[in-house]
């Protein structure tokens, strides 16, 4: 009788077929917003910088559609190797190519011919260069992931959080798309701007195969005894978001890598005053 219970709650407890399709249907459509810049970016231009900004504002969008389907996964106990490998090709699609030909082309390709031709010719050849880096960069960042297990960073943090080793290839797509989309798209058009915007694609890269903490936010959960205030917050970030997205976005890009920056230094820091008190009591 015990056996036919334990049975019977087995089968109540394994998820439909159908169920494994929902997590994969988040997947899909992270594709297609990468798919979709890339699409927008080739067809931009100067003329028409609208182009540019779609292909940003679609790889941000693709951010919460891969946060979704590992908690939808995980919430309706549908994980699976399937579900986890679609999940590394559709980031570097869409966090990885996508991105890195947008880089290229807002950032180089679309620089006037008349003046500064040889700086300007080897912004193009160094740029495609930096931004292919920038994809390798976010594929080893992710096979790291793959294979990792229970990574530790250089720089732990504190106890209760969970955090990252290296910055995740959606953030790292973000801050990217996040400065195209504060200028509205307009591509860069002067050479020595290049070069920093080149440098910026270049480090954005190198903290994705760093060793560094970012903070993961796994933590934070829906599964509260509020819910009202957690509504009221989502509902005025939706609003700051709707009014003054090209500020909003880019500020929270570039404070989630300046914070794993931080974390680095202070940890350095700490690390230095300890050696030192150390030395000072052995003398």
């Amino acid at each position: 009788m015990a056996e036919s219970q334990e049975h019977s709650t087995g089968l109540r407890q394994r998820p439909r077929r159908g169920m494994y399709i929902l997590p994969s249907l988040f997947t899909a459509g992270n594709i297609a917003a990468g798919y979709y810049a890339i699409t927008q970016t080739l067809q931009g231009s100067a003329a028409d910088p609208s182009y540019f900004n779609r292909a940003a504002l679609a790889i941000g969008f693709a951010i919460p559609f891969d946060a979704l389907d590992g908690r939808i996964a995980r919430l309706t106990n549908t994980t699976s190797d399937f579900g986890r490998e679609l999940d590394s090709l559709a980031d570097v699609i869409t966090f990885g190519v996508a991105p890195s030909i947008l880089a290229y082309m807002w950032g180089f390709r679309m620089m006037p011919v008349d003046g500064h031709t040889m700086l300007r010719q080897k912004a193009i050849e160094i740029g495609v260069f930096v931004c292919f880096l920038f994809l390798i960069c976010g594929a080893c960042r992710l096979a790291r992931f793959n294979v990792s297990v229970d990574p530790q960073p250089r720089n732990p943090g504190r106890a209760d959080r969970k955090y990252f080793v290296g910055l995740p290839i959606p953030a790292a797509a973000g801050a990217i798309v996040s400065v195209v989309h504060c200028e509205g798209g307009s591509p860069i058009d002067n050479p020595w701007i290049s070069l920093v915007w080149m440098a910026f694609v270049f480090f954005t890269g190198f903290l994705m195969v760093s060793r560094w903490r970012f903070w993961s936010a796994k933590e934070i959960t829906l599964n509260t005894r509020q819910p009202v205030r957690m509504l009221l917050i989502l509902a005025l970030f939706g609003v700051l978001l709707a009014q003054f997205s090209q500020y909003l976005l880019i500020v929270m890009a570039l404070a989630y890598m300046v914070s794993g920056l931080w974390a680095r230094l202070l940890y350095t820091a700490q690390q230095r005053w300890r050696r030192r008190a150390e030395r000072e009591a052995q003398v």
